[in-house]
């Protein structure tokens, strides 16, 4: 299932200005259910880019169409997200 527009939209909203102590995704499968969600330190991104810097987050978009996924630049490819935790 890839991201709608309207995903990123409120995944924006959800992380732009949460903090780490909030816990934004706590609910996140029952928001976006079929999205693929992975959480992780920042530090296990070093050296990728992110799709969106966010103070307590970055988010990296997954392509997961073929056997593998990868991460992707194309929000139409986007079939998930990784989240990495900034400290």
């Amino acid at each position: 299932m890839a991201l709608t527009h309207d995903d990123l939209t409120r995944i924006e909203a959800l992380l732009a200005n949460a903090r780490k102590e909030e816990k934004p995704l706590a609910d996140f499968r029952q928001r976006f259910p079929g999205v693929s969600l992975t959480r992780c330190d920042a530090m296990d991104m070093s050296g990728e880019q992110a799709f969106r810097e966010y103070p307590a987050f970055n988010v990296y978009l997954v392509d997961g169409r073929d056997h593998c996924w990868r991460l992707t630049a194309d929000p139409e490819a986007a079939t998930g997200i990784v989240v990495a935790e900034r400290n």
